[in-house]
């Protein structure tokens, strides 16, 4: 049983998640292109999330995020769900899209660690060997240069939605600086240095492998139904929470923890009957389902 999640407004999240048997799925190509910045435009302004750097990959996505309103599971639920009927009905499947277990929402706790994620996450086609920089992959990707510089209209794709249906037309996508940074110009120095040290330690490590670039033609010209080398990694730790400085993750977990033991108890009395027991603050699954009263910080 998965543990309950704690769900506050304001938190910062370094989001992902991966397609059913690791398959290219999402490998970029003008439908998967126009048709997941459109969704992803349009959840974002539903829920009003703040999307700070995003990267769709062949058989995965990533996104730093903000969610002002602790409404991510339902930004997430719908723009997963979306995203699956409207891709496997272009590819006529009617199997799972994302493969199960694979959400992750690490909740990021300084300057540094959203600083260092957004890097991370624009590196990533660098760093899986497949281009050289960021900005030669043919996918989604969002530049630097593009955050605090306004929303862009967005098309509705003729794929899929209903030409009189309640999508609307267009969605506004736009990138936005997280808090704490000062200027955006700041930001931008900062984060485009950190992804050139990425880029290049990723290009580095791989001719020292004896490997070259993949290239973005072979890229696009990969079937949606291939997958990945078997040796690629499969699983590893699925972090709730990340910081680079280690006593920030230790009072991170260390709320976590009473979290969930707060949480336990709560629960206990609940399913013993008791219907006015408060559960603590940022219960999701009890407070959206069952209606629970949970306890508030103001």
């Amino acid at each position: 049983m998965t543990a309950p999640r704690q769900v506050l407004p304001g938190v910062t999240y370094l989001i992902s998640r991966r397609c059913f048997g690791r398959m290219f799925l999402l490998r970029p190509s003008p439908l998967v292109n126009e048709l997941f910045e459109y969704v992803l435009a349009d959840k974002a302004t539903e829920y009003g999330i703040e999307i700070h750097a995003y990267v769709v990959m062949s058989n995965h996505w990533h996104c730093v995020l903000t969610d002002p309103r602790g409404q991510l599971p339902e930004f997430q639920r719908d723009l997963g769900s979306t995203v699956a009927r409207a891709l496997n009905a272009a590819l006529g499947r009617w199997e799972s899209f994302w493969a199960p277990g694979s959400y992750s929402a690490v909740a990021l706790q300084t300057e540094e660690d959203v600083l260092d994620k957004m890097a991370y996450v624009l590196a990533n086609p660098v760093a899986a060997g497949l281009v050289r920089r960021g900005s030669e992959w043919p996918g989604l990707w969002s530049a630097p240069s593009v955050i605090g510089a306004g929303g862009r209209e967005v098309k509705r794709p003729d794929h899929y939605f209903r030409r009189n249906g309640p999508a609307p037309k267009t969605a506004t996508l736009e990138v936005v600086c997280p808090k704490g940074f000062g200027t955006v110009e700041k930001l931008r120095r900062r984060l485009t240095d950190a992804l050139t040290e990425r880029e290049d330690r990723a290009a580095r490590e791989l001719a020292e492998a004896g490997r070259s670039f993949v290239g973005a033609k072979k890229v696009l010209a990969l079937s949606p139904f291939a997958r990945p080398a078997p040796l690629e990694p499969r699983r590893g730790l699925k972090p709730r929470v990340a910081s680079l400085d280690k006593w920030k993750r230790m009072e991170a977990l260390g709320r976590l923890g009473t979290f969930l033991a707060e949480y336990r108890v709560a629960w206990k009395a609940f399913k013993a009957g008791a219907r006015k027991v408060v559960f603590p603050e940022g219960t999701y699954g009890m407070r959206v389902w069952c209606g629970v009263v949970c306890a508030s910080s103001g």
